[in-house]
């Protein structure tokens, strides 16, 4: 399969479909506007998933989804860091850590949210290489590309509409004039709660984002739902745009840390 293209005349759905129906084997290469992605299929199923420029280490995987602690993951990094993938999971399992479902399931999911991501791409190229495998050292799954497909619909359908209602990222947020019952009231998320407190005219979505790690249908989503409740409106930026690096993250899921971050939003939009 010679496939090259951009994906202005093709989609990330068009592609996999071709890739499933063909029951090809290799490495799909995408080359978005700031990340690039590579994808490799085997006999038409998913077989790995990586991006570029982040860890996509087995380890990293593992620590992403809960099954180690911080500690273990940093124990892991200084005194495992020559292993392969394929080594670490084997002394996981038989040291009984985990499973070999467990390592496998982690690892479809990790493959598989990339994939989701790759749906929201409309800019870059592509190209097929035939026969090219996972590296080595990594393990690879295998993963029907039917129920990915069907669910990369339903996102392009949510991304379009998200992208009417939010057309840009470069907006900022401010809250409702007297939000303050609202805000007692309702019930967020860790990740709605994140973006709440970087709530400010001088903030751009966009940078929340960034400082909250979120893609950009993360953000649009939460964004969307804000919106959609009465809590916030968008707004032109005001003044200089403050550096996410001191921006200061929502720090925990606790009860009484987030009682504290809603009363002083309070007093902060009150004082407005």
């Amino acid at each position: 399969m010679a496939l090259r293209g951009n994906l202005r005349d093709f989609t990330i759905t068009q592609l996999l479909n071709l890739i499933n129906l063909a029951n090809k084997t290799g490495t799909l290469v995408v080359e978005g506007p700031s990340e690039t992605a590579e994808v490799a299929f085997r006999n038409g199923k998913l077989a790995y998933a990586q991006m570029a420029h982040e860890d996509g280490s087995l380890a990293f995987v593992l620590f992403k989804a809960k099954k180690l602690s911080s500690g273990q993951f940093k124990s892991i990094q200084q005194r495992a860091a020559h292993i392969s993938d394929k080594e670490l999971g084997l002394l996981l399992i038989n040291a009984g850590y985990l499973s070999q479902e467990d390592i496998l399931t982690n690892l479809q999911q990790h493959f598989a949210d990339i994939i989701q991501r790759l749906f929201t791409w409309v800019e870059g190229f592509f190209h097929f290489d035939n026969d090219a495998l996972p590296p080595d050292d990594r393990i690879s799954v295998r993963l029907d590309l039917e129920n990915l497909i069907i669910e990369g619909s339903r996102q392009m359908r949510e991304w379009e509409q998200l992208q009417d209602e939010i057309p840009s990222l470069d907006m900022a947020l401010k809250f409702m004039d007297r939000p303050g019952t609202n805000l007692r009231n309702v019930n967020l998320s860790v990740e709605e709660w994140r973006v709440v407190s970087y709530i400010n005219p001088r903030n751009t979505i966009r940078q929340i984002a960034n400082a909250t790690k979120m893609n950009d249908m993360e953000i649009r989503r939460i964004v969307y739902g804000l919106l959609q409740a009465g809590l916030v409106v968008t707004t032109r930026l005001e003044g200089a745009v403050v550096p996410a690096s001191t921006m200061r993250v929502f720090p925990s899921e606790d009860k009484e840390e987030q009682k504290s971050l809603v009363n002083r939003l309070i007093n902060r939009i009150r004082s407005l």
